[in-house]
């Protein structure tokens, strides 16, 4: 199968996985886009919303129709590194073996991330950029696809341990989920109060998954749009002379050199969605509040006026 064809391919397979989930999940769309998006260029996400809006439904039914393996995670003060990567054991013939943690499959749902220690918080981010996890010196590898699907809820804040910027960096996108509209809430309560329970046929496998991911890196861009992104990063950091005022009065700081390689990733596969051999600068835009969100620090000026970092992404676009 040629480029062409495969892009194509990719553009029908996205349109089915989007029905097959909208089965299960109701309204959502620009979250179930941003999930498929970070799954398709090989990134993680954090889900951020107040608790019942479907963040771990979600995710089990994108691995669902996904045919993939899901473990899911719930994050508490007292659990420790070993508890998600697996610990060497001593068996009957006296000899260490290792066992493996939930962290072995392809899709971990991290869920309320920001409630475990960072000793906890450490070992998963490690494992989600090395894609494998150290145990007693020896290096296993997580299989593929590997994605971590953090949640967080950004109501309740006593007893929990935020994640630093540096941690919050590894995070392709940072998606925030709102209250579902009067008629998505009222098909929401008839779905789901009956004795139906709906569901999502699976539509790739994991070896598809993998060949989409390898597309998406090909996908030409254009110069202009390289330029176009690192300006926009660039317009993020206070004090610098691409700055922008309104980031000199509201931001402490700004993105790294990791938010333009995602906006440029995040363009390929927005546009491979839509049906497009190329992205453009709607497309990097349509990504950049999910990718410049949680990279850029607000100041106290901005938290005393309510100025939000997507009030400032909007202004930058």
């Amino acid at each position: 199968m040629n480029e062409k064809a495969l892009a194509e391919a990719f553009a029908d397979s996205v349109k089915t996985l989007k029905s097959e989930i909208g089965n299960v999940i109701v309204g959502q769309e620009h979250v179930v886009d941003a999930v498929l998006t970070a799954i398709f260029c090989n990134g993680h996400a954090l889900l951020v919303g107040v608790p019942g809006l479907a963040k771990t439904l979600l995710v089990k039914t994108v691995a669902q129709s996904l045919d993939l393996d899901f473990n899911r995670i719930q994050f508490t003060p007292d659990l420790m590194p070993g508890d998600i990567t697996g610990n060497e054991i001593l068996d009957e013939d006296r000899k260490f073996h290792f066992v493996r943690g939930p962290l072995f499959a392809n899709i971990v749902l991290a869920d309320e991330i920001n409630r475990t220690p960072p000793k906890t918080q450490a070992a998963l981010l490690e494992a989600m950029q090395e894609r494998n996890v150290t145990v007693s010196g020896q290096h296993h590898a997580l299989p593929k696809p590997f994605f971590v699907l953090a949640t967080q809820n950004p109501i309740e804040q006593e007893g929990t341990y935020p994640l630093p910027e540096a941690q919050l960096d590894r995070f392709m996108f940072n998606i925030n989920l709102d209250y579902p509209a009067f008629d998505e809430e009222l098909r929401i309560l008839k779905g789901t109060t009956g004795d139906r329970e709906p569901s999502a046929g699976k539509v790739l496998t994991a070896a598809q998954i993998l060949q989409y991911q390898q597309l998406v890196r090909q996908v030409p861009v254009t110069d202009a749009l390289f330029e176009y992104a690192v300006s926009l990063v660039q317009k993020t950091r206070p004090g610098t002379p691409a700055a922008d005022a309104y980031v000199n009065d509201y931001i402490s700081y700004g993105a790294g050199p990791r938010a333009g390689q995602f906006l440029i990733l995040g363009a390929k596969c927005h546009a491979l969605m839509n049906g497009k051999f190329s992205p453009d600068r709607e497309d990097v835009q349509a990504v950049a509040k999910n990718v410049l969100r949680h990279r850029m620090v607000r100041n106290y000026k901005a938290e005393a006026e309510g100025i939000s970092n997507d009030d400032v992404v909007k202004r930058l676009l």
